[in-house]
């Protein structure tokens, strides 16, 4: 998926913007509902309600497909996508369907869910608005491209990125397009969404930052390298990961990096993206290892290698790093330290990324198998 991104490098001298004041990390969760592909809008990856600490495993459901697809909870339901081409509802408590609506393609992106509507695309390029309660189709719209972007949220609007080089702005309500804003390559990343920006990283070597309201750029900051991770934004701190393996601090406002960290071996594709909280920026590799960066001046605090590639993007939770990685294993990393405090083995690959809601856990495995995990 993301290794086809086509890069077209852009030149030039990048843009400086004065944004809104600064959105503390975790300040857009109200409930302990995990509605969007991060958990929040600037997209923290941080959990703001204890987890267990010893996670138990509730229920297992069979999808009959491979999830890749990072699970949205709200309320009592988790809905999530799946590579044989539907959207499920499951029911939190004992993991029973609630619905399965079909899709044209696979479903990779995570769902979004606002205002008793679920909003997801498809590899086969539609995005879909699909009813919480039964599943039913709201509205949809066909892009030009592969959609493996998440949605995230911006007043009435709900936006999500294609591979037709578009970011797009649809009202949430019937779906008409209120802007789009064409880049110069793919956008593989979810758009994080802080202080009424939209800010997307994509194939051309450009973070920017557009104005949700209007659809114009309003900031850019040169990375010189194709990302598919989705960037986090604290404030106009941005934290983000190139398919390189490059973890990047940037200043929106003043279109400049603050600092860059090069993982050691680059041959790998890095596509995980970055959960931040209280000074810790933690990020998972190709390489196969979790590393936890001072968000102040980029200096490693420590590295965990696990057994294979890294995809699933790590979460911040009660203290610990939440991540699966593709040697089958759900790790629980202390955040201080780095080791393991807890483990699930899964015995299949996990690429989606872990998603919390009324304490629960829930997330898929490339053998179709969703986890739920709880307890005292």
């Amino acid at each position: 998926m993301h290794r086809h991104c086509v890069s077209a490098m852009m030149t030039g001298i990048a843009a400086a913007a004065v944004l809104s004041a600064a959105v503390p990390a975790g300040a857009e969760q109200k409930s302990c509902d995990w509605p969007t592909f991060r958990g929040d809008r600037p997209q923290t990856g941080y959990y703001t309600c204890d987890v267990p600490e010893r996670p138990q495993l509730l229920w297992t459901h069979e999808a009959g497909s491979a999830v890749e697809s990072t699970a949205a909870v709200v309320d009592d339901a988790v809905y999530v996508g799946t590579d044989a081409g539907a959207v499920l509802a499951c029911s939190l408590e004992d993991g029973g369907v609630k619905w399965r609506h079909e899709t044209e393609g696979s479903v990779r992106a995570a769902p979004g869910v606002r205002d008793g509507r679920v909003f997801v695309g498809d590899l086969q390029g539609t995005f879909y608005a699909l009813d919480a309660a039964d599943g039913s189709l709201a509205w949809k719209h066909e892009t030009g491209g592969k959609v493996i972007s998440s949605a995230n949220f911006a007043g009435e609007t709900v936006l999500v990125g294609s591979y037709d080089s578009n970011l797009y702005c649809f009202r949430r309500a019937d779906g008409e397009l209120a802007w789009k804003y064409g880049t110069n390559a793919p956008v593989h990343c979810s758009p994080a969404v802080a202080s009424g920006t939209a800010i997307i990283g994509g194939c051309d070597g450009w973070l920017r930052g557009i104005d949700t309201g209007s659809g114009e750029q309003v900031a850019k900051v040169e990375i010189g390298a194709n990302m598919g991770a989705s960037p986090a934004a604290v404030g106009e701190t941005v934290y983000l990961q190139t398919f390189n393996g490059k973890m990047m601090r940037a200043d929106l406002r003043g279109g400049e990096l603050i600092w860059s960290m090069e993982p050691g071996d680059t041959g790998e594709v890095y596509s995980s993206s970055p959960a931040v909280h209280r000074g810790n920026v933690v990020f998972g590799g190709g390489d196969g290892r979790i590393r936890c960066i001072d968000a102040g001046d980029g200096s490693q605090k420590w590295s965990f290698r696990t057994g294979d590639e890294v995809d699933s993007s790590p979460v911040i939770a009660s203290g610990r790093a939440w991540v699966g990685s593709g040697d089958g294993k759900l790790y629980a990393l202390d955040l201080q330290s780095g080791e393991v405090d807890w483990q699930f083995p899964a015995g299949a690959g996990i690429t989606a990324s872990p998603a919390f809601g009324g304490g629960k856990l829930v997330i898929g495995s490339t053998d179709g198998a969703i986890y739920c995990f709880g307890g005292e």
